[in-house]
């Protein structure tokens, strides 16, 4: 997945503000993205909330039927540093390739996860016989501890699952309900997506000490009373133990949360880092075709040219 913002994440707000005594919910909207040939509502970042936790990013794409006649989604080699890229599938089957040699096919139910670290490339292709597409890919911004830890790749067929209320819940990442998943992370975080066939109404725990965004991928929802339509996300911040939330019959909830990570980060087409320098060196390293980055095995197609800089013009 590719990203050409350029936001720099302020400091989280991990209390939202109180009004005659209650917690105040902000809302998030989305714009409309084109990714690999497919529409995104791009969820994050945006003006309104930059990150959650170390969640910097979220695209949800699709759910989209590519036409007889065209390629379908497709997004040729391209750099990362300095993130997670973590992809939840929801319908069709999407191929990862990356410079480490990696190649797995990931299908409805699984969880793909890059971690780019220093730098590492990839590619993304639809495949299978569905001509569908529906997923929900994020970045996770490495703290600077890690930024420069070793590229890998990990794929995990099989998550925590469990019912609530009639709702089935997924743990995709982190501690919840008791449960732990074995996402590989580098800051507290943790998701959880909810399918409700059924309308209900679910209290969700929370820990006071994350901050966190509930967003419907289809459908919608009511956080605490208040209607939040499809890809409208909303950050209730931290402080909160739990949190009152009704889903119409069909709605596919995620929610998102972390502890506050706590540094700025920037955010450039491809690359989180924490510094000007550390961006602008790993794109002359991508225009210059180092070794940093590699090159992919198996895919046939130009790599992507990355856009100016908008410091340097």
């Amino acid at each position: 997945m590719t990203n050409t913002e350029w936001p720099t994440a302020p400091e989280s707000n991990l209390e939202c503000p109180k009004v005659d005594g209650r917690y105040q919910i902000q809302t998030v909207t989305p714009r409309v993205a084109d990714v690999g040939g497919i529409p995104v509502n791009r969820i994050l970042p945006r003006r309104q909330r930059r990150t959650i936790g170390a969640w910097c990013f979220l695209d949800h794409a699709g759910p989209s039927r590519f036409p007889e006649d065209a390629p379908g989604f497709r997004v040729g080699p391209h750099p990362h540093i300095g993130l997670q890229t973590f992809t939840w599938m929801i319908q069709g089957e999407v191929l990862h390739r990356d410079s480490l040699g990696s190649e797995q096919v990931i299908r409805p139910g699984q969880v793909n996860l890059m971690t780019a670290g220093h730098g590492i490339a990839h590619t993304e292709e639809a495949t299978g016989p569905e001509p569908m597409m529906h997923a929900a890919q994020l970045w996770i911004a490495l703290p600077k501890a890690h930024k420069d830890t070793a590229p890998r790749f990990d794929h995990y067929p099989e998550l925590p699952r469990w019912q609530e209320r009639d709702v089935d819940a997924t743990l995709l990442v982190g501690e919840y309900a008791g449960r732990r998943a074995p996402t590989l992370n580098f800051s507290p975080l943790v998701a959880v997506e909810y399918l409700a066939e059924q309308a209900s109404d679910l209290t969700l725990s929370l820990r006071p000490d994350f901050e966190y965004g509930l967003v419907a991928l289809e459908g919608d929802i009511q956080v605490e009373g208040e209607a939040f339509a499809a890809n409208h996300l909303a950050y209730i911040g931290g402080g909160r133990e739990a949190v009152r939330v009704h889903l119409t019959a069909g709605t596919r909830l995620l929610m998102l949360g972390g502890e506050p990570l706590g540094e700025e980060i920037l955010i450039w087409w491809n690359f989180v880092g924490h510094s000007r320098e550390e961006i602008t060196d790993a794109q002359d390293e991508w225009e210059a075709g180092s070794e940093r980055f590699g090159k992919v095995p198996g895919y046939e197609g130009d790599p992507l040219p990355a856009p100016p800089i908008p410091w340097r013009t």
